[in-house]
């Protein structure tokens, strides 16, 4: 039997939309052209010119992650493929881990430890709310964890653990390392891997990176990765063995065919990243979520968290009855061709402030597409007050 060809296929130009639409969702995110143009590059994975990008890659990241001993390794998947490596390789078969679960994200770390066989303690934190260093330190103390996982920012429902630092400091005292979620948070806000005594960071490139999705990075400190050395057993996953992916990205060998494109586009990056430095993409990053919070509540719409434990890189909008997300959302992208998200449980909508989004013209488009739709859809709001917060806050924090 022969398998005819199939009929009624059409191009990419057929299916896109005319317009671009502005990405302005909880990721990804808006790339630079510079990275764009380096995505489409495509090298020998095991020359002497990708071993040149790496080195540079490393010494970016080393930059980025704020480590000086720390390891670097690419994973060429997304931001969860580089989750699982962080816990596949720091947690064994009958290890302690606790998990702290702010919502949909960090469950998924605790998920993945669950599945490598460990005894997994879940701390669910209430709704909206952050988790608190002594609540914390009194679960390490009874439960005597190995491995504590935790997100920086829960992207799901825009909650922030304000208290890391604090929480990262208690676990290294009680000889637990630590495994930080920094998908939606690393290069928007304050992340100091050594400082903070961080044994895993994990991140994403497609979001405050700016980079496109399916390309990740993992940090690993040096208490760490002399972990992941002495393990004698063997892993349960291949790709995501540490151990393999060092020989590609320390020893110029091989471990399997690298994302060339993606790393090159990821050099692009992170070397955007470091041109602007850390503060200034902090100050940027803060001023630009403050105006679009400013501007929502202007509006008189509701931000789902409060302040001490609101998201900056993800503002999370409660709805007001009667009104459906999905509506609010296709109305916003049909019609005005902005794209924000939906949510993961929580009665939300979601607005991204990542790396390209935060962007003065982006902002005024988005609260302007946002105030129209929901005036489309019949809801009263007065988007003139948000408009005007949204320009007062950006002038006011210069």
């Amino acid at each position: 039997m022969s398998i005819c060809v199939p009929q009624g296929i059409i191009s990419l130009d057929n299916i896109l939309p005319d317009e671009p639409l502005l990405m302005m969702g909880a990721g990804p995110v808006p790339i630079p052209a510079k990275v764009a143009a380096a995505n489409g590059i495509v090298i020998n994975h095991l020359g002497d010119t990708m071993a040149q990008i790496i080195e540079q890659v490393k010494v970016m990241s080393r930059y980025v992650f704020q480590t000086e001993k720390g390891l670097i390794l690419g994973v060429a998947g997304p931001g969860s493929a580089a989750m699982e490596m962080a816990v596949a390789n720091l947690v064994r078969p009958g290890d302690n881990v606790l998990s702290i679960c702010n919502g949909f994200f960090s469950s998924r770390l605790a998920e993945m430890a669950e599945r490598l066989q460990a005894n997994v303690t879940k701390v669910v934190i209430d709704e909206r709310q952050a988790a608190s260093a002594e609540a914390v330190e009194q679960h390490i103390i009874r439960t005597q964890p190995n491995v504590l996982t935790i997100v920086q920012g829960e992207t799901s429902n825009t909650v922030h653990n304000a208290e890391l630092e604090q929480i990262c400091r208690v676990a290294k005292k009680h000889n637990c390392m630590v495994i930080v979620d920094a998908v939606c948070t690393l290069s928007t806000m304050e992340l100091a891997m050594d400082d903070w005594g961080i044994d895993a960071v994990i991140t994403g490139g497609q979001k405050g990176l700016s980079c496109i999705p399916g390309v990740s990075l993992v940090g690993f400190s040096e208490k760490a990765w002399n972990f992941i050395e002495s393990r004698t057993d063997q892993l349960r996953h291949w790709c995501l063995d540490a151990k393999l992916g060092h020989q590609f990205w320390y020893k110029k060998s091989y471990h399997y065919t690298a994302p060339v494109s993606g790393i090159l586009a990821i050099h692009e990056a992170l070397r955007l990243v470091c041109t602007e430095t850390l503060p200034v993409r902090f100050a940027r990053h803060e001023r630009c979520s403050k105006a679009l919070q400013a501007a929502i509540e202007g509006m008189g719409l509701d931000l789902y968290v409060e302040q001490l434990a609101r998201l900056n890189s993800v503002v999370g909008i409660r709805l007001p009855q009667d009104i459906i997300g999905k509506e609010v959302l296709r109305t916003m992208s049909n019609r005005y061709r902005v794209e924000i998200s939906g949510s993961f449980g929580p009665n939300i909508i979601r607005i991204g402030q990542m790396g390209e989004q935060c962007r003065t013209h982006n902002l005024f488009r988005t609260i302007h597409a946002l105030g129209s739709a929901f005036i489309d859809l019949g809801y009263k709001l007065d988007l003139p007050t948000g408009m005007a917060a949204l320009e007062s806050t950006l002038d006011n924090m210069r």
